[in-house]
This record gives structure tokens, C-alpha cells and sequence, in this order.
């Protein structure tokens, strides 16, 4: 009974933690322009939030004995639950617009909103275990089973979320759920409270005696921070991977959440851990087509390098935990266990979090950590200096030959060729861990050396908001900015040229006659949500003012500086400024009825921030637009379609909306993008001269489609089919 009733309190515990988790993201990503680092940034305060729970558990039950801490400790819950329910105030969101540090808004917000909750929920797996291992249990010698109970609630916290709480229910109606199964985890673990102090001490005397030969030292402690420092970095790093380079749709940002815990539950429920096999064999096969996107760029198809990847992760998880639920020490020396590990995945999370961005330019870390998984393999061997012989020899090798096809400005194809010989010398190694580990290393090191077809980067920009790289073509002739794999405008440099707007904002395309709307309005004032390159800031007119709101400081710099683009400085003819802030937030503050266009072009690789198509959205929009003025929205992309929650959200709103879909592209139609936009006004007179070109077409809301509002969003429901 006392294990079904521990074993119950666990589940529920953990379901609220990590579905507290995806809940409070969803309410905070619109304010941050729904990058994955604000969804990494959480990831990372909830693991730090963790460790100081477990800190907790450690240190003050045997200070202040069982009974003491197991009345503290219900106090704590307590106040806890006068916080809830879970919410964003008013007074945080305005706040926002005064700080001039995001990631630090995020971190004060997140531990005002669900600071306390979290910390007192994230004891209750050690604690509830260490107590259960006082109880006289049968079990009681070893209540690491508890821990896949513990897991098992995690995990279908993080897979009912986005599949049954986010696409049925508005958040305000999962804070209020998530409330009442906080009531009902606060009377379990009052209960195990109660089984736990009227337990009589000499049961647990007696096995603190039996283990007291088994020592923890230095060693055995960094090796479990090692183990769990590794599978937390790699967990970040893929999420940022697949949500930026392969699918940026922020659905995904669970997966590899979901798999880290889904090991856990594997490794600690039973009594032997499953090593050989995942460690010996399926890694390292895995670890090749993962090497290989990775030090290629190579994305395509998706079918095969996603699943690579989340294959990858989760044998790398499941061999370090593996790895650690081997070792896992006497009942007695639990909570320091969970401790250590608890500080390895909160130090991978800060590494990749907070570390990463300052220190590398670059995606370093995620490569670095797929080499040290394959280095932590188990292995009966030790290492010894002959292993660092054959991997120098594949890096020298490799390296000379990639130098020398850069410098004859060899085709990608064969790069290709000399990359997979390298990775098939790198597996003849496997045998050993440390030296396959160490080719892997070397061939990532290696392939930095060769130039990609494509062109050369001039600027590589890396913040909270992501990472921005401006490429130019091998000739020198045109500029690109890219966010990931996603172009966010380009520019040609020849003087004659460089004036013409290009990409999804050619003068043939939907924002080019758009443009054209402008344009007949001397004094118009428009307002660009996004500025990209600055390309649409061609189309500015004298007398004419353009205000430019972009979140991501880089972006603004990257704009304006004239040896990479010239569209917002050379170009303009009007009065052109810029806003720096969320452009929700930030057209609060304008004029009620003074814009004339609205456009909105938000892009965080290739997913439009969501908070900016709601209907409470719109109605902002609409209340900043002068007579006749319109809204435009760019939602080009390739996962989402997007214009199913527009037309709801026009047909709820009452407004006349249009849609083009630009995929036509002409060889005289040098340096266009296919793009679609979706156009909105009060009336339909107001679209009269777009309507008037028939590639224009209504917009009809789809039947039975569920309106997004700022309390609802269904990704599900936009997903290309």
C-alpha cells in the first residue's frame, strides 16, 4: 500500500512539473518572438530551479530531522498554492519594454510567475523516495523503481500537452486544471508524510547501517555529473537543431524533451540497465548520418536527417543513463545521487543556454556533445596514448584534402565523397571508444576547413533571438541573410542593382503591389513588423515616413551597416526609423488610426511568431489603422499554412481579407522569392485596387476551423498535410 500510495504522489508530482512547464513557455514565447531560445532559456531555469530542490532534499532532512522537515515542507506547499493560479501579470508584460536584457526578463518572470511552485514540486522526487526508504518497506532497501513512476508522470505530462491539453483547451483553463491537481499532489504527499514519521526510526538505523560500506568520492561524483551534463547539452542542442535548421515549429521543442525523460524510465525502472546494445552497436551507427548533417549542412530530406537526429539523442541518453543507473549508490547516499545529477544536467543546460552564445559564433556545442557521447561509451579498455593517434592522422589527412579542394574550388559533391571516406576510417575504430569519439571530433574539426558552394559568410551574428549569418555568392554579387536555413532578404552590390528590392519583396510580387497601394498616398505612414534586410524600405516615398519594429538588436545592426546592406540607408526616400521591442507590444503605444499599412513580417527562422495572427492581434492592428488602411501579413513557409487561422480570424473580426499566392517566377523576374501574403481592412472597398489584380483572391475561412486567440492556438490545425 505505501508503495502505490508513494508511487502515486511521484506520478502526480512530476506530471505537474513538466506540464507546468510547455504551459508557462506557451504564455511567455509571444512576448520573445517564439525563438527556440526562449523555450531553451526555461528548459535551463527549470533544471537550475531542480537542482536547488534537490539541494534542498539533500541538506536540510538531516539537519533538522524527518518529522520537523516533513511539517516544513507541507508549509512550503502551502504557500505555494496561494500563488496559483498560473499567470503572466499585467505588470511583467509592460515591464518588458523597459529592460534591455530579454534572457533577464524571462529568468525574473518565470521565477515571480512559477518560481516557488515549481521549486517545492521539484523535491519530491528525491525527498519522496528517501522518505519511502524509512518506511520499512519491503522495497524500501532500494526505492529507485519510484523514480520510473516519477519519469512516467513527466513524460505523459509532455506528450498529453501538445497533444490533448494545447489543441482543447485555453491556457487560462489549463491553469485553473493545473491548480486543482496541485490540491490533489499536496494531500498525497501529505499522506507520505504521515506514513513517513510514524515509521519507527529503527528501520532505517538498521539499513544505514548495512550500506555504510560503500563510499561516494570525487571521482564516482564527477562521473555522475559527466553522465548527466552530456544527455542535458545534447537535449538543448538538438531541440535548437530540428526547431531552426530542419522544422522550425515549436511543437517539436517537446520531442527530445520527452525522449531524455522516456530514457530515464528505461534505465531506473529495472534492475539491470540496457547497455550493450545501444552503447556497443546502434550509436555508432547512428552517430554517422548524424556526423555527416552536421558537418555538411545537410537537411534534406527530412524524413531522414530528423529521425537521425532524435534517433542519435536518444541512444546517447539512454547509454549515459544507463551508465548512471548502474552505478546509482545504497539507498542512504539517494538524494546525493539526484544531487550530482541534478547539477550535471543543470551545467549542461546553462552551457548550452548561456555559455555557448558568448563563446561561439557558431552551433559549437551540439557537435562538441555528439562527439563526447560517442566518447563515453562503455568500455573495457582504458585509454591510453596510442588512441590519439589515428584520429590526429584522419584530422591532418582530412584537413590537407579539404584545403586543397577549397583552394581549386572543387563542387560540394566531391567534399562529400572525401567527408564519407573519412567517417568510414572514423568507424574502423569503434571497437574503442576513445578513438572513435576522438575521429568523430576530428572530422567535425575538418570539415570547418572547407569553403560551401554556396558562397562565403562575411557576418556571423548569435544572440538570444538565434543565429544570423550574411553570405555572399562566389562572384561577390550578392548579399544574403540568412536565420538559420531560412533567407530573410538578399541584395545584389553592383551600384546600378542594389536599389531593387529582391525576394519576397520584388515589384512583381504581392508586396510590391501592395507597394503600389502605398504609394498613391503622399503622406502615408506605415509600419513594418520585422525588418530583415530593410529591403521593403525601398518602396519608401518622400513625404512618406516607415517605421521599422524589430526584437532582435542584431538584425537592426546588420541592417544598417553599409558594407552588407544598403536598402534602409542608400535606398529610402521617405523617413525611415526603427522601433527596437516585440511589435505587438510596441504598436500599443502608437496613435490610435495612423498607420496606413500594416505589414507583418516577423520571422524567427521559418516560424512566424504566433501572438502576432491572433484575433486580440488584429484588433490592435485594425485600431492603428487610418481610413482605407490596411494589414498585410507574410506567411510564407514551409510547415505551417497559415492562412487556415487568418481567414477565422477575419471572418470573427468582420474584416474583408485577400490572399496571393506568388509562386510564378519568370526568368525576367531576376532575384524573386515565391512568397504568399494575406491582406486585411475594414471593408471591402478598402482592398478595391488589390481585388482589381486577379491573382488576389479571397480569403474564406475554413468551416468548423477554431478562431486563435491569445488564450488558444492549435499548430496542429495549420500543419501542411
Amino acid at each position: 500500500m505505501a508503495s502505490l500510495l508513494f508511487s502515486a504522489a511521484l506520478f502526480i508530482s512530476a506530471l505537474l512539473l513538466f506540464s507546468v512547464q510547455p504551459l508557462v513557455a506557451k504564455m511567455l514565447l509571444p512576448y520573445l518572438g517564439g525563438s527556440p531560445s526562449v523555450w531553451n532559456t526555461c528548459v535551463v531555469f527549470f533544471q537550475v530551479m531542480l537542482l536547488g530542490g534537490y539541494l534542498y532534499s539533500h541538506t536540510l532532512p538531516g539537519k533538522i530531522g524527518i518529522r520537523k522537515h516533513a511539517v516544513l515542507h507541507l508549509l512550503l506547499l502551502g504557500v505555494a498554492a496561494l500563488l496559483l493560479p498560473i499567470g503572466v501579470s499585467t505588470k511583467a508584460i509592460e515591464s518588458l519594454s523597459e529592460t534591455s536584457s530579454a534572457p533577464l526578463w524571462l529568468l525574473v518572470t518565470l521565477l515571480t510567475t512559477v518560481g516557488l511552485p515549481f521549486f517545492v514540486l521539484s523535491t519530491t522526487a528525491p525527498l519522496l523516495q528517501s522518505w519511502f526508504s524509512n518506511t520499512g518497506h519491503h522495497r524500501a532497501h532500494d526505492p529507485y523503481f519510484l523514480y520510473a513512476a516519477s519519469n512516467l508522470g513527466s513524460l505523459l505530462a509532455l506528450l498529453s500537452y501538445p497533444l490533448i491539453l494545447e489543441p482543447n483547451l485555453k491556457v487560462r483553463t489549463q491553469s485553473l486544471i493545473w491548480s486543482g491537481v496541485y490540491a490533489l499532489a499536496f494531500a498525497l504527499i501529505v499522506l507520505c508524510a504521515l506514513v513517513a514519521i510514524r515509521t519507527r526510526p529503527k528501520a532505517f538505523e538498521e539499513k544505514v547501517t548495512n550500506d555504510t560500506d560503500y563510499v561516494v568520492n570525487w571521482s564516482k561524483r564527477l562521473r555522475w555529473v559527466v553522465l548527466a551534463l552530456v544527455p542535458s547539452s545534447l537535449m538543448l542542442g538538438v531541440t535548437t537543431y530540428i526547431s531552426t535548421d530542419l522544422a522550425p515549429v515549436p511543437l517539436f521543442w517537446v520531442v527530445p524533451l520527452s525522449l531524455y525523460l522516456l530514457t530515464f524510465i528505461i534505465q531506473f525502472s529495472g534492475r539491470q540497465p540496457i547497455l550493450r546494445l545501444p552503447g556497443r552497436f546502434l550509436l555508432p551507427i547512428f552517430a554517422l548520418p548524424v556526423v555527416f548533417s552536421l558537418a555538411t549542412g545537410a537537411t534534406r530530406p527530412l524524413i531522414f536527417f530528423f529521425p537521425a537526429h532524435l534517433l542519435f539523442f536518444f541512444l546517447a541518453c539512454l547509454v549515459c543513463h544507463g551508465q548512471l543507473a548502474s552505478d546509482r549508490p545504497p539507498a542512504n547516499h539517494l538524494t546525493e545521487f539526484y544531487l550530482w545529477i541534478s547539477i550535471g544536467g543543470a551545467l549542461g543546460g546553462l552551457f548550452n543556454a548561456l555559455v555557448a552564445p558568448v563563446i561561439f559564433r557558431k552551433i559549437v556545442e551540439y557537435p562538441l556533445m555528439v562527439a563526447v557521447a560517442c566518447f563515453l561509451r562503455p568500455t573495457k579498455n582504458q585509454a591510453t596514448r596510442k588512441d590519439l593517434l589515428a584520429p590526429m592522422l584522419i584530422l591532418v589527412c582530412l584537413s590537407a584534402i579539404l584545403i586543397l579542394l577549397r583552394s581549386i574550388e572543387a563542387r560540394s559533391h566531391v567534399f562529400l565523397v572525401a567527408l564519407t571516406a573519412s567517417l568510414i576510417a572514423s568507424y574502423l575504430l569503434v571497437e574503442r571508444p576513445v578513438r572513435f569519439g576522438l575521429a568523430i571530433l576530428s572530422v567535425f574539426i575538418a570539415a570547418a576547413f572547407f569553403l560551401p558552394e554556396f558562397g562565403r559568410t562575411i557576418v556571423t551574428e548569435r544572440n538570444f533571438f538565434g543565429r544570423l549569418e550574411v553570405i555572399s555568392d562566389r562572384p561577390g554579387t550578392v548579399h544574403y541573410l540568412m536565420h538559420g536555413t531560412t533567407q530573410h532578404g538578399r541584395q545584389f552590390t553592383d551600384a546600378a542593382q542594389r536599389c531593387e528590392p529582391q525576394s519576397y519583396y520584388h515589384k512583381s510580387g504581392p508586396f510590391g503591389s501592395i507597394a503600389s497601394f502605398v504609394s498613391k498616398q503622399q503622406a502615408a505612414r506605415v509600419a513594418i513588423v520585422g525588418m530583415g534586410a530593410g529591403t521593403t524600405a525601398c518602396y519608401a516615398l518622400p513625404g512618406q515616413q516607415w517605421t521599422f519594429y524589430e526584437i532582435d538588436p542584431a538584425i537592426v545592426k546588420i541592417a544598417h551597416d553599409p558594407s552588407l546592406f544598403t536598402y534602409i540607408d542608400n535606398c529610402a526616400h521617405g523617413q525611415v526609423n526603427y522601433v527596437l521591442g516585440d511589435g505587438r507590444l510596441r504598436l500599443k503605444q502608437a496613435p490610435a488610426n495612423y498607420y496606413s499599412l500594416i505589414a507583418l513580417d516577423a520571422f524567427s527562422s521559418d516560424a512566424i511568431p504566433i501572438h502576432l495572427l491572433t484575433q486580440e492581434a488584429v484588433a490592435l492592428y485594425v485600431s492603428k489603422l487610418a481610413e482605407r488602411g490596411i494589414v498585410a501579413f507574410h506567411i510564407s513557409n514551409r510547415h505551417l499554412e497559415l492562412s487556415r487561422a487568418l481567414g477565422s480570424v477575419a471572418q470573427t473580426s468582420n474584416l474583408a481579407a485577400l490572399i496571393m499566392r506568388d509562386g510564378e517566377i519568370t526568368p525576367d523576374q531576376k532575384g524573386k522569392d515565391a512568397s504568399i501574403w494575406v491582406v486585411m481592412a475594414r471593408s471591402p472597398n478598402d482592398l478595391a485596387e488589390l481585388s482589381s489584380d486577379n491573382r488576389w483572391q479571397k480569403l474564406d475561412a475554413i468551416p468548423g476551423f477554431r478562431v486563435w486567440t491569445d488564450d488558444f492556438s492549435n499548430i496542429f490545425s495549420v500543419l501542411r498535410r
